[in-house]
């Protein structure tokens, strides 16, 4: 299976000008999870073969290349995945093109409080659509990133938002920030398969997304 977040980190790094210096580059990583060699995950990763929804990843600048990230994560366990550079004013022509896919029913992922102009496109569940599979579309960056990609990305301005509630979040195990923009974005997906029945895919990418926070962890901590 293609990992569109690690197809779009070797595009970047095959035309940057200079490398990108993320922390702990000197650490010997394995290619696929960016995790230490000697903590990689790879060969516990499950695909999620009966998903019926795909996503899509719009990335800030260099969010692609932080091992950190957990974006990627979401591509190792949807199949049908594709990832994004973001840019305000010269999208990818296939970004357009996806969105545009009648294939498709395109829904941003975004918190929406009550003080919001966008309330009208507001939806709390995707209803099943014949003949059209659910793209779900993450912001990928820090929370200031993605309000700066949600309100500068025209191309966007017409599409519903599935606005995730304080109080689903609450329900998830392994939430342990106070509010819904702190999350990482594979916390805020598995809440969004969980909810719209994708219950595979909700619990193989949780339970990818243990193994990688804790051999993350514990890596930092051998470095302290």
């Amino acid at each position: 299976m293609s990992n569109s977040v690690l197809a779009l980190r070797q595009q970047q790094i095959a035309v940057a000008r200079r490398e990108y210096k993320a922390r702990g580059s000197r650490l010997n990583r394995c290619e696929a999870c960016l995790l230490a060699q000697h903590l990689c995950i790879c060969d516990g990763v499950t695909v999620a073969d009966t998903c019926q929804s795909a996503v899509c990843l719009i990335m800030y600048h260099n969010e692609s290349f932080k091992p950190s990230n957990t974006g990627r994560l979401i591509a190792d366990i949807i199949p049908d995945n594709y990832a994004f550079r973001w840019d305000r004013t010269e999208p990818n022509p296939k970004l357009l093109e996806l969105l545009n896919n009648p294939r498709y029913f395109p829904v941003i992922v975004f918190p929406v409080d009550d003080r919001e102009s966008e309330l009208a496109r507001v939806i709390t569940k995707v209803e099943g659509i014949e003949g059209k599979t659910p793209l779900y579309i993450f912001l990928d960056g820090t929370w200031r990133e993605a309000k700066k990609m949600f309100r500068k990305s025209p191309y966007l301005d017409e599409l519903p938002i599935l606005s995730i509630s304080p109080e689903s979040l609450s329900d998830y195990q392994l939430r342990v920030a106070a509010h819904a923009h702190q999350l990482g974005t594979a916390e805020v997906a598995c809440v969004v398969l969980e909810q719209n029945n994708e219950l595979d895919a909700a619990q193989k990418l949780t339970s990818h997304f243990i193994d990688f926070r804790d051999a993350y962890l514990k890596s930092k901590r051998k470095k302290l």
